[in-house]
């Protein structure tokens, strides 16, 4: 009999519970009445209908596989320069919640289809995914066939692209950008764009493998031959820094087409970049580097690369929004100082005046 008790006096709280539950989801009225519907959900509750209905359940979506997310920390102000050597002048030419870094293995001075040198970076992307302007200029080409030269070129190796005469320049000298491999543009040669101004959509048009964006930075004219890294153009995200190195061999020249591992010492996460080729590459006009790895967290690093048999190592550290430089050659030659401060190839001077004799 206590029982019997016990389960009525729980059904009253169960069903004075539910009653409330359900009167609180209700749309209330003037003509609602919650104490009577309270007290027609007790009298209706018995001891066997709490015995044989399923207890109450709340039934939660299962947790689905952790989204692969493309966001980055927003960009420092651009232009942005630590130094008076670094130029960071572009914003990234995909959207802030995309992928917006270079893909690892398709860097700047990498060797590609048995023997072509890679010159630009390809950034990693969907189909259809917005192409933005990497800084304010003036549309030079849209469209086709801007690697022959030739309009609407359907076999040129670029596809579908769009290049940029920015509104500033490099020590004198123009900068153009160049957006390649798109589905559609969006602008037409002539046209001002604003810096993140959408030009076009990302593609697989032209020579490659599979959807992403090509890009690449001119320096002077707008050729193939006139490329730079763009690793070194694109402003970092927040707290993350880019490591510049200068590599020699023994003999003095550098280390060419050598994979270098970047090892975090807090987290202990491996990066691998690939020393420039020999061929198509320009290095920058004051780092003269032959390796860029962009977009590493700040902190410590260990460098290891093996040569001739030996596994050579050091340390750096990379400091936020700025470029950490070093120079190595083989067998212990390590420096981590910025390269010499380049001097004018004369010294003006000043005539000085000499005394002339009156007539």
């Amino acid at each position: 009999m206590k029982q019997i008790k016990r389960q009525i006096r729980n059904t009253k709280y169960v069903s004075l519970i539910t009653a409330f539950l359900l009167a609180s989801c209700a749309t209330p009225s003037p003509a609602a009445e919650p104490t009577s519907l309270v007290a027609a959900a007790v009298e209706t509750a018995t001891p066997r209908e709490v015995q044989t209905e399923a207890p109450m359940r709340f039934v939660l979506p299962s947790p689905g596989v952790e989204p692969v997310s493309g966001w980055r920390p927003p960009l420092y102000p651009v232009p942005w320069a630590v130094t008076s050597y670094d130029h960071f002048y572009f914003t990234r030419p995909n959207p802030a919640d995309q992928v917006n870094w270079p893909q690892p293995d398709y860097r700047y001075g990498g060797v590609f289809f048995a023997n072509e040198v890679h010159t630009g970076i390809d950034i990693d992307a969907q189909l259809g995914t917005p192409v933005l302007a990497a800084g304010a200029g003036t549309v030079v080409w849209a469209g086709g066939g801007f690697y022959t030269g030739v309009i609407d070129n359907t076999t040129d190796p670029y596809g579908l692209a769009v290049s940029i005469r920015h509104d500033f320049g490099f020590q004198g000298k123009p900068l153009f950008t160049l957006y390649a491999h798109m589905s559609k543009v969006d602008v037409t040669v002539g046209q001002h764009v604003e810096a993140g101004e959408q030009i076009g959509l990302v593609g697989e048009t032209g020579k490659t493998t599979g959807p992403h964006l090509h890009f690449e930075v001119r320096l002077a004219e707008n050729l193939y031959h006139h490329t730079l890294n763009p690793e070194l153009w694109l402003s970092p995200p927040q707290g993350y820094g880019v490591l510049v190195g200068q590599l020699h061999q023994l003999n003095g020249l550098l280390l060419e087409s050598t994979n270098v591992r970047v090892i975090s010492e807090e987290t202990g996460q491996e990066r691998v970049v690939r020393t420039y080729g020999s061929q198509t590459i320009n290095p920058d006009p004051y780092y003269q580097e032959n390796m860029v790895l962009s977009d590493l967290p700040a902190g410590y690093y260990r460098i290891s690369l093996v040569y001739d048999g030996r596994d050579h190592q050091f340390w750096v550290e990379v400091l936020p929004g700025q470029v950490t430089y070093f120079t190595y050659t083989m067998y212990g030659d390590f420096k981590l100082v910025p390269p010499p401060t380049p001097v004018l190839d004369f010294v003006p001077t000043t005539p000085t005046p000499t005394a002339t004799k009156r007539p």
